[in-house]
């Protein structure tokens, strides 16, 4: 590939919204970035990218988009390699959630059911060991590394559901704790290359949530959907707020009902 080569990727959205335009013109940016930064490095070596925002910033979104622009943008210049393999994965940290059966096993069930999505609810030090795996030098002896996904219809992880072939150069992370300055966090943090962070307005996060949860099935109206909001969800994006490690990048989001997970169809699964 050429050392200099510029994406050119165009989005397939809608440029009549300003504020889609406003999200398209950063996933291009950030592709660009993620794309140079992947070019001088020695084959053997993975560039590794953390997304991450408080729940309802848009970072599922944001992540998926920029590994379906670097694996379009690859089959664009690589065309008759990238028939057999991708340049990027994308990696949700929603995979390593605590399964139900976990979650009721704990001393404090009630608790943990009630705060699923805060920090202890995840299996961080599984994370941390995928990481660690990944951040390993490239060999030609070196098999597929499988991580977990997470079926939001049963509302449980599905154990090695996401191959990262040897062949993949960019690993794209995402999830709510990738940045937070806590044990083994930011370990998994000190191994990444570039950490991204997308901020939001709290109560616009707020009301994307309230909606996510009565889509999904989570809450059986609204006034379950805000109480859980204001008691679980905004909790733990305080915590991430006040507690981060460094960010390489901060990315603005907007409120663009055409960059919801639903309308883009990420999470669905």
């Amino acid at each position: 590939m050429r050392s200099h080569y510029q994406v050119n990727c165009r989005s397939q959205h809608d440029h009549q919204s300003p504020l889609s335009s406003t999200m398209e013109a950063a996933v291009e940016r950030l592709v660009q970035k993620a794309w140079d930064l992947h070019l001088p490095l020695p084959p053997s070596q993975r560039l590794l990218i953390s997304i991450a925002g408080i729940p309802g910033s848009g970072k599922t979104t944001l992540a998926a988009q920029i590994v379906q622009h670097l694996n379009a943008c690859y089959a664009e210049t690589s065309p008759g390699i990238a028939q057999t393999t991708r340049l990027a994965a994308f990696v949700p940290m929603d995979g390593y959630h605590l399964s139900r059966a976990q979650l009721a096993a704990l001393p404090d069930a009630a608790t943990a059911f009630a705060r699923r999505g805060a920090a202890f609810t995840f299996d961080a030090p599984a994370f941390l060991r995928l990481v660690k795996e990944l951040r390993k030098p490239i060999a030609p002896e070196m098999t597929t590394v499988w991580a977990p996904s997470f079926d939001h219809r049963v509302k449980d992880p599905v154990a090695d559901d996401i191959p990262i072939r040897p062949d993949v150069r960019i690993v794209v992370f995402e999830g709510a704790y990738l940045a937070l300055d806590k044990d083994p966090w930011n370990e998994a943090a000190g191994l990444m290359d570039e950490i991204w962070f997308v901020r939001v307005d709290e109560e616009v996060a707020g009301e994307r949530l309230v909606r996510r949860h009565l889509a999904s099935g989570i809450c059986k109206d609204k006034e379950e959907a805000r109480r859980r909001v204001e008691q679980n969800d905004l909790v733990n994006g305080r915590e991430i707020i006040t507690k981060h490690v460094r960010f390489d990048e901060i990315i603005d989001s907007v409120e663009d009902p055409a960059w919801s997970p639903e309308a883009q169809g990420v999470g669905s699964k």
